[in-house]
């Protein structure tokens, strides 16, 4: 029998802990050791820039480092992917995109200068809410009904906020349900898409809540239709896409903001960001603003953003697909 001494039980912590500091990278020792670049693939205004720029003033006095919110926009998120991928992996440049940079681009893009599985790490899961559909205050359409009837005699427009986005599929499956010929018209992202909807520059666009509050406020955009299978609390009036008999599963899933960290980045720090998320997610100043754009879900853990990449990303790539959407 071994005999327990006070100074064998020291030896053994201190072991302990010479094995964890081994085991820690250096590199997760000391991060942050200088400001953090949040890099949003979508342009300054939209979903994502809120959302960004509200965590980031929640988790920067967590960490003592400043965070700067970044854009680099285009190619469905796809410009600013790449140059995320090429970042050190060091947790000081983190992406934020949407679902259709880390899924339907798969697809859409004939050769995708990033792979969204092998060349980052998911970080956290940001619900979206959902997108609701809205027309132009000159089209004479109060629901989706109304809406197929004016696109059958007229030429008509739709708005995306990027090629195989939600948008996108939505113009495309209204097309295939109800035998019409809209024309997608394609974005870099909201902002621009919401100001040519409400100038009547096109007839109608599905988008964020949050950056389409501004025309359901102004009267120049109104909503006739909620992808979701429970109308919006923003929105209690607005019948869903199912209550109207719509039932394909492309308006009864909803799209995802990540925050995303390039492959090789030290696991401690992937796990002390996830949490930071999930922590800041709770205060008071971003449930107010969550509940004032109508999203039910907080930041969740980078566990989460894994199960729905992969519960969700083979229907949407399927859609994608059954749509006939030719890659660019």
């Amino acid at each position: 029998m071994t005999r327990l001494t006070r100074r064998t039980t020291l030896s053994g912590a201190a072991a302990a802990m010479t094995t964890l500091s081994v085991s820690v990278p250096a590199a997760a020792q000391t991060w942050p050791s200088k400001p953090i670049r949040f890099l949003a693939t979508f342009p300054p205004g939209g979903i994502v820039d809120v959302f960004a720029r509200h965590y980031a003033e929640a988790i920067a006095p967590k960490l003592g480092q400043q965070i700067v919110v970044d854009f680099k926009s285009g190619a469905s998120g796809a410009i600013g992917a790449v140059e995320v991928k090429q970042a050190p992996p060091d947790g000081h440049t983190l992406m934020w995109t949407i679902s259709t940079t880390m899924i339907m681009n798969k697809v859409t893009m004939k050769s995708l200068p990033y792979d969204p599985d092998k060349d980052f790490v998911p970080v956290s899961y940001l619900g979206a809410g959902a997108l609701p559909m809205l027309v132009a205050r000159s089209v004479p359409a109060m629901n989706i009904k109304e809406f197929v009837e004016f696109a059958r005699a007229n030429k008509v427009s739709m708005g995306t906020y990027g090629v195989g986005s939600y948008g996108h599929i939505a113009v495309q499956e209204l097309n295939r349900e109800f035998g019409l010929s809209m024309e997608a018209v394609h974005y870099r992202g909201e902002v621009a898409m919401w100001t040519d909807l409400a100038a009547g520059t096109i007839h109608a666009a599905s988008g964020s809540y949050l950056s389409a509050s501004r025309l359901l406020q102004a009267g120049t955009g109104r909503a006739i239709a909620v992808p979701t299978n429970k109308r919006m609390k923003k929105l209690p009036d607005v019948a869903t896409f199912l209550e109207q008999g719509v039932k394909s599963k492309a308006f009864q899933i909803l799209g995802w903001i990540g925050m995303f960290a390039p492959t090789g980045v030290p696991q401690p720090i992937i796990d002390r960001l996830s949490d930071l998320m999930v922590e800041a997610g709770k205060t008071e100043k971003i449930q107010t603003m969550l509940d004032s754009f109508g999203i039910d879900r907080a930041a969740e853990d980078r566990h989460f953003l894994h199960k729905i990449i992969a519960d969700e990303g083979p229907i949407w790539i399927e859609l994608v697909k059954s749509l006939g959407i030719t890659p660019q």
